[in-house]
């Protein structure tokens, strides 16, 4: 049985910083692509980041470029998004993924991916 479980996410406000993580069971994540995803209600699910499965390629959506950095740890099948310099539009719910298939750019799309996890959101404090 395959599950990812995201946490970290919470409160925050615009130039806050926040890390995420998603921890893999159920498979054999050093062999697995890694990638964060976002939607906001009404959008489309965006892309945030990706990573390869040795961690050796690092990809990011146009939108979080030099702010957020993606990271990997295969002995304790983890990934994380460190979240810096946050904007008010960093604040939907953010979903951890895995696909298998080799690195290519399709890593950006969200169809490409065989598991998700259930999302942790990041919400604008009032």
């Amino acid at each position: 049985q395959v599950q990812l479980v995201e946490s970290g996410g919470g409160l925050v406000q615009a130039g806050d910083s926040l890390r995420l993580s998603c921890e893999a069971s159920g498979l054999t994540f050093s062999i697995y692509t890694m990638g964060w995803f976002r939607q906001a209600p009404e959008k489309e699910r965006e892309f945030v980041a990706a990573i390869s499965s040795g961690g050796g390629v690092r990809v990011y959506g146009d939108c979080v470029k030099g702010r957020f950095t993606i990271s990997r740890d295969n002995a304790k099948n983890t990934v994380l998004l460190q979240m810096n310099s946050l904007k008010f539009e960093d604040t939907p719910v953010y979903y951890c993924a895995t696909r298998r298939a080799r690195w290519s750019e399709s890593v950006k799309t969200s169809l490409q991916y065989d598991y998700w996890g259930q999302g942790t959101p990041v919400t604008a404090s009032s």
